[in-house]
Parts: structure tokens; sequence; C-alpha cells
């Protein structure tokens, strides 16, 4: 059954007109979403994939829609859910939303005028979603048990093949230096720019509510804060908006919650580690046929992003002598002759699809973009001679055996994150920043 006629079908059992001007939204790493209009108002459906796709996930799109329901009542900038998708529909799982006005791309965000006021107004957000009780919400929202989650992810990455140094880095600092439990409050789980819309430099909606669940609030202050999610404004700490002071400051102002640095800096490094093996995990998501979106590949490359913010996090732990040792010189680019590479033929591709790319439209255009994102990827480490894996190095840091007090091994790791960096995705901001401090020391 077409998505058009299914929501047809779910419109009629409001009483709602049918769909028109059905189109998908680009973006959403997890989730479609389309836009379209009943009567003359504009709304959203936002569906999985595939059914099996939210197999094994803690619940499902009911509870999501009731989680934003609840969250709209208590004043947050949540969306008004109209109704959850039913299996006779026809079309999966999911809900109907009404639409909020404003843009959730971060580039026109962050080109807006007002960026104190977008973050005090994301601060009172937060606040507000933290101030909702476990009563106000559907009881099969989970509670994170901190060390549990931890093994999780540990799991995760002995299933990814274990062989990712400094991810096993940052799990053996996490299993060093986990806080212990605090009161838990609700927790957004994906709280950052490309999740909120904003309209003429004020918040007009907080948007993807799938990993709600009970923790410590500064797990949602710390995500919105890691350097991906501040795209261009690296040198904005908060959310790319703004300075981490005026943003804890406005948060404690609305909730009468002091921010503790240290259990921010856990999160930090918790959800870095986190979002590197949810971009692995993309990979096996395609692999499966869970989801075939070419998205899916390109994102399991991000990794290299969250492992150079991550040896940034962690290189405060190792000595000063190391920190400051110089670099090894990088690899020497690959040079061949005769026949065309894999890595030729690629760019010869890339620069047809940016020949065509005109005659695209809508999603069709924004998967293009990703093609060619892919295709640059294959040309670069053609010639790049990078690798991405040591087993060894991954195992001995989990055990213990070795760390960051070892002559030479951080300068191994950096040039070796950059290099790598540099052939996945070149004009991550963060690499500009760990070249000019690492590549200059």
């Amino acid at each position: 059954m077409s998505v058009e006629e299914g929501l047809g079908r779910a419109l009629a059992r409001m009483g709602m007109a049918a769909p028109t001007g059905l189109a998908r939204l680009t973006g959403g790493a997890t989730m479609e979403s389309w836009r379209f209009e009943s009567g003359g108002e504009p709304y959203v459906l936002r569906r999985a994939p595939s059914l099996a796709f939210i197999e094994g996930r803690p619940y499902g799109h009911d509870t999501e829609a009731a989680v934003i329901g609840a969250a709209h009542a208590a004043g947050v900038n949540a969306p008004e859910v109209v109704t959850v998708l039913e299996e006779a529909d026809g079309i999966g799982s999911g809900f109907i939303m009404r639409a909020l006005p404003g843009t959730p791309d971060p580039r026109q965000i962050l080109a807006m005028e007002g960026a104190n006021t977008i973050l005090r107004e994301a601060a009172r957000d937060l606040a507000r979603i933290h101030s909702l009780k476990r009563e106000n919400v559907p009881q099969d929202i989970p509670v994170m048990d901190y060390r549990a989650a931890i093994a999780d992810l540990r799991q995760q990455f002995e299933d990814a093949g274990g062989d990712r140094p400094i991810i096993a880095l940052g799990l053996k600092w996490m299993e060093d230096n986990c806080p212990d439990a605090c009161e838990p409050v609700l927790n957004h789980g994906d709280f950052r720019l490309g999740n909120i819309l904003v309209e003429d430099g004020h918040l007009t909606g907080v948007l993807d509510w799938e990993l709600a669940h009970f923790g410590d609030s500064h797990e949602d202050l710390a995500f919105g804060c890691m350097p991906v999610w501040r795209f261009a404004r690296y040198d904005r700490p908060a959310l790319g908006l703004g300075s981490l002071e005026d943003y804890f400051s406005a948060y404690e102002q609305e909730s009468d919650r002091k921010v503790d640095r240290d259990r921010f800096r856990y999160w930090l490094v918790h959800r870095t580690v986190w979002w590197a093996l949810g971009c692995l995990r993309n990979a096996r998501i395609w692999r499966s046929g869970e989801d075939r979106m070419l998205e899916r590949v390109v994102i399991s490359r991000r990794t290299s992003e969250q492992e150079l913010d991550l040896l940034m996090l962690l290189e405060e732990e190792a000595p000063d002598q190391e920190r400051s040792r110089p670099l090894p010189p990088p690899a020497e680019p690959l040079i061949t002759s005769g026949e065309s590479t894999k890595g030729e033929i690629a760019t010869a591709i890339s620069e047809w699809l940016a020949m065509v790319k005109d005659r695209m439209e809508g999603h069709d255009r924004f998967q293009l973009a990703v093609a060619r994102n892919a295709l640059g990827m294959i040309a670069r480490q053609d010639a790049s001679n990078t690798a991405a894996g040591d087993h060894e190095l991954a195992q001995a840091f989990l055990g213990g055996g070795r760390d960051l007090t070892e002559s030479g091994l951080l300068a191994h790791l950096k040039r070796q994150v950059i290099d790598k960096l540099a052939a996945d995705i070149p004009k991550y901001p963060a690499l500009a920043v760990a070249r000019a401090k690492w590549e200059n020391e």
C-alpha cells in the first residue's frame, strides 16, 4: 500500500480530509518524515522505515506520541499529535502531528540573529522537559542504569569488531569514571540542533522524541554540546549557539538545578562513544536489509568524527609530555599510473552527478548529495592509504594493559585519526581545530 493511501485511511478515521501535497522531508537518520496538507492545514507523518526496524526498541510510537503530548501540556514547544497509525492503515508504525512553523536546518538557524535568545529558549524547554514526572508519561519509559548502559555499549563495540582503539579508550574511561546515580528526570535523549525548529530567532518546536528516557539531566545538557551538533560553529560549545556559561545559567534559572561540570564532562564522553557506535551500527542496519537507504552507509563513516572528538576529550588524561609530543608524519599518498583506480572512477561518477543534480528535487536531490559524499569518501580513501581498526590495541585499552601514558601512543592515535577523518569527512569543523592544535605543537 502506498504512503498516500494509508495516510488517507488514518485521516479518515479522524474525520479529516484526504492528504494533498505529500512530500518526503530530507534528513532523519532513523525515522521517515512526510509533510502534507489536510483541509488546508499542514501536518507531518512520522513513521519507521520498516516494522523490523523498530523491533527491540523499549517502546513504540504510541508511547512516543504520549510523551510528546505530555511535553506539549507542560509548555514545551512540542507538536500536537493528531493520531497514531493503526495496523489497518497498512503503512507501518508511526503517528501524525500538526506541523509547527520554523526550520530545523542548522545552517539556517546558525545564520539567524539572536543566537543567545534561541539558547535561552532551548534551556527553558529542556528544563520543562526535565520537570515531567513518571506519572505524567507512560510507564514503559525506561530508567537508565548507568553501568548497564556502559555494558551495553561495550557489547555493541565487540559486536562491531572490537577493533577501534579510541572508542575502546572511551569505554574504559567511562567504566573508571562512571558517576553515582542521581534522582532521574525525563530526558529528551536527542536534544540538539537538527531536532529543534526555529523561526525569526525564536524556538518554535522540539522534535524527535524516540530516545526519551529517565536519567541524569546532565546527559541531555551534554548531548547537544557535542562538537558534531555545533555544525559550523565549533567556537560556540553550547548547541552551536553560545557559551556553556550562558547555557548553564539559563538552565539553572529555569530548573532550580545546579549544573555539575564533572557530571557534564562524563556525559559528553559517554554520548560521544554512544554516537560513534551508533554510526557504526548504521552499516549493520544497511547490511541486514532493515533499511537500505543510502544515508546508512554514509553515516557509518562518520564514526571517525566521533573518534576525533573523543580523543580531544581524552587527551586531557595523558601526561603533559605526551600531549605535547610531535605527531609522526602523515602516510605518503598512493601514486598510480595506467588504468583508472576505483577512486578515479568514483570521482568521475561524482562529477557526472553534479551535472544532473538540477534535474532532481526534494528528497531525490538530497540523496544525490549524499551519493556524491559517498563517492568522495571512496576517492579520498583510495588515495590516502589510511587504516581504521587495530583489534590488538583496542583490546589492550579495554583490559587496562595499555593507556595514554605510553610513550608516543597518543601522538600515533592523533595522526591516525586526523588522516582517517581527512579521507572520510574533510570538511568536519573539528578537523581544522585538531590540526591547528596538534600539528603545530
